[in-house]
């Protein structure tokens, strides 16, 4: 749970068309002021299952995002492992997740069950996410890095929509939409009281022991006060339905 910024890559050329592509936004990224950038990945065959990695491994996180997901029904989602990966990850700094880009491709059918199910996932595409609100930790700089942060993803995003290889995003911040600065600040202090609220109730009905980032905050106490008016009162239900089923019968 936290402020998170969704994006989606797609391109319908070819293999050496993707792959210029995303050489172009690594060196996009290696242009701006991210903490990290890494290594081009290019991936092949049962290399690009996640799973055979160790949890510590560097890549597994990148291949865990480079799954897709098949809808088989209302209910019912199967995921579906890339043929090929052509991607890299970033750090944009301090207290915020990696940010990775890429295209993959994925098999034209897999097996379920004993039966054969198209995917319909043609071309080279990547669906993504970062979350960036605890980078505004104030051990990790504060609104100030919060917003670095941000807006190198940002920044990053503009530059797949100039390669035109952007499909959608979506950002929780809104900032994507309006480029408005200062709606963004109380954005994110808006998210952290109500994020720091909710983890006070839960501490409350199942301990200290609960472990949430936002807790090691320095002014989580500040957060949590300010959060109280913006939690619906569903919160307090479901922090009680919580308490009710990690209880053993």
């Amino acid at each position: 749970m936290g402020l998170t910024i969704h994006y989606h890559l797609k391109h319908k050329g070819t293999e050496k068309s993707a792959r210029s592509l995303i050489e172009q936004l690594h060196q996009a990224a290696q242009d701006l002021p991210f903490k990290e950038v890494h290594d081009l990945v290019d991936l092949k065959g049962e290399a690009c299952k996640f799973d055979r990695l160790d949890r510590d491994n560097p890549l597994r996180w990148l291949l865990v995002q480079a799954d897709a997901t098949l809808k088989l029904d209302e209910h019912s989602w199967l995921g579906v492992s890339p043929t090929r990966i052509i991607a890299f990850e970033t750090w944009p700094g301090e207290g915020c997740e990696a940010a990775n880009f890429g295209l993959c491709q994925y098999p034209a059918t897999i097996e379920h069950r004993g039966k054969r199910i198209r995917t319909k996932m043609s071309g080279w595409r990547w669906r993504s996410f970062c979350k960036t609100q605890y980078a505004s930790d104030p051990a990790c700089g504060g609104i100030d890095n919060f917003l670095r942060c941000h807006l190198l993803v940002v920044a990053l995003l503009d530059k797949a929509m100039e390669l035109g290889c952007l499909d959608e995003v979506y950002d929780e911040g809104k900032f994507w939409e309006k480029r408005d600065l200062k709606a963004l600040v109380p954005e994110i202090e808006s998210w952290n009281g109500m994020i720091a609220a909710f983890a006070g109730q839960l501490k409350d009905v199942v301990g200290e022991e609960i472990e949430a980032p936002i807790t090691e905050f320095s002014n989580f106490e500040q957060l949590e006060l300010a959060g109280q008016k913006q939690l619906p009162p569903e919160t307090a239900q479901l922090a009680k339905l919580i308490q009710q089923v990690i209880q053993k019968p």
